[in-house]
């Protein structure tokens, strides 16, 4: 199955590819790479905010990184045509707004692992990074980047 067909026997609705909010571009493709700007957590009623350990549980902050997801998807296709020039997804690095005592980043990025896996299967596995940080931009939970090897 085309990774395009299984989002949709998934019911998976990609969002719009969220333009740039400052000066740089959404993606570049270098060779067979096709490196990923950082998506903020955003959902229909806007950005996600909040501090995980303060204002958000380990449930929401997965969900908010999911979100993050579902934007890398978006800027992967707008940048590919279609889903099914993925090969498989790389590396994603992701940022976790948390309080000094929150240590379940790891946890919080599984929402987007976790999505990765369910739209690639065992090409979604990848290498990844869950920091810490003490804030992001708009106030969101979670950012996350990503590099996709592509055909």
């Amino acid at each position: 199955m085309s990774h395009d067909a299984r989002l949709s026997a998934l019911n998976i609705t990609l969002p719009d590819a969220p333009a740039p909010a400052a000066n740089y571009v959404p993606y570049v493709r270098s060779g067979n790479l096709l490196y990923v700007s950082g998506q903020i957590s955003a959902g229909p009623d806007g950005p996600i905010k909040g501090r995980l350990g303060d204002d958000l549980d380990v449930a929401a902050g997965a969900a908010a990184a999911r979100n993050c997801g579902l934007a890398l998807l978006a800027q992967a296709r707008a940048a590919l045509g279609s889903l099914d020039q993925v090969v498989r997804v790389v590396k994603l690095g992701a940022f976790v707004c948390s309080s000094n005592d929150f240590t379940d980043q790891p946890e919080v990025v599984n929402g987007c692992s976790d999505l990765m896996v369910e739209v690639f299967g065992e090409a979604g596995r990848h290498a990844r990074a869950a920091v810490s940080v003490n804030a992001l931009p708009r106030g969101v939970a979670v950012e996350i980047e990503a590099i996709f090897e592509v055909a």
